[in-house]
């Protein structure tokens, strides 16, 4: 909702403010260069990307539109579950755990926490390393080496779409500029022409310019950043689970350990101590 609101913005502005300076819009009306432009820039993120990153991109691209932050009731169930998880075996040991974390889907623990069951890559990170636990007497600090080797991997890539956007983004005013050059080529061959058919040549060349600076900077780059700013968000949620984890493995106590995993969370995001208490015991 943000980035249509943002695209609007963008657009209402630049054209907006064109048209009130007395400006022609039909002039910025230019398919052809935003066929060179766009055509080159799609050309280019084909030979930079692997099939793999391909697809990631593509998966992307429309998480721009519908992606929602991570907010402070997600960060509650998930606290929550992690408590729910630390109490069964404090009190019934390690064992007792083995059936959730080998099916969530059919936990009762797990179940309760949808949020937590939709995100699958934070799920499984969650299981695998509940595993380890379970099935060797891993110390704390190999632990908290071991899944911050695994978010540092999962981290590196949910950045690769945004820093193959990024670079798509950069080529843009360089791709603009080749079709200006291109467009005042063009021109050249009409140098017999009148002043006015010149004067709309040249005008349409620097078109190319313009809308290969506004797709970098008004549009292609912030996506960029939009999709950066949501793997850093997913790599705050995995650490919270790592910091809880680890601590609960080092011996602190279940409400200790989700009170680590609270510290870990920042901004408004992060709930009280009263209303993490509230949550973890009331479900």
């Amino acid at each position: 909702m943000f980035a249509i609101i943002g695209i609007i913005i963008v657009f209402g502005s630049v054209v907006g403010g064109y048209v009130l300076e007395q400006g022609n819009p039909h002039v910025l009306f230019q398919p052809v260069e935003l066929l060179i432009i766009g055509g080159a820039a799609l050309g280019s993120f084909f030979i930079s990307a692997t099939p793999k990153v391909f697809g990631l991109v593509l998966g992307s691209i429309s998480k721009v539109f519908s992606a929602k932050s991570i907010a402070k009731d997600k960060y509650l169930e998930l606290l929550s579950l992690l408590y729910q998880l630390f109490s069964k075996i404090r009190k019934e040991g390690l064992i007792s755990i083995e059936a959730d974390i080998e099916n969530p889907d059919k936990s009762p623990i797990f179940r309760k926490y949808s949020s937590v069951m939709s995100n699958h890559h934070a799920l499984d990170f969650l299981c695998d390393n509940l595993k380890v636990i379970v099935s060797t007497n891993v110390p704390s600090h190999e632990l908290e080496s071991l899944m911050d080797l695994e978010i540092d991997t999962h981290h590196h890539e949910s950045l690769s779409p945004s820093h193959t956007i990024a670079k798509i983004s950069d080529s843009m005013p360089g791709l603009g500029i080749v079709a200006a050059v291109l467009g005042v080529v063009i021109t050249m061959g009409k140098i017999d022409s009148p002043p006015a058919v010149l004067g709309h040549s040249i005008g349409a060349a620097l078109v190319g310019t313009f809308l290969g600076i506004l797709m970098c900077y008004g549009f292609v780059g912030p996506m960029a950043t939009n999709l950066e700013n949501q793997a850093n968000e997913g790599s705050t949620y995995f650490n919270v689970i790592k910091v809880a984890v680890v601590a609960f493995v080092g011996g602190a106590a279940p409400q200790m350990a989700v009170e680590f995993g609270r510290r870990a969370i920042p901004g408004k995001e992060k709930p009280t101590f009263s209303e993490l208490e509230k949550a973890a015991r009331g479900k």
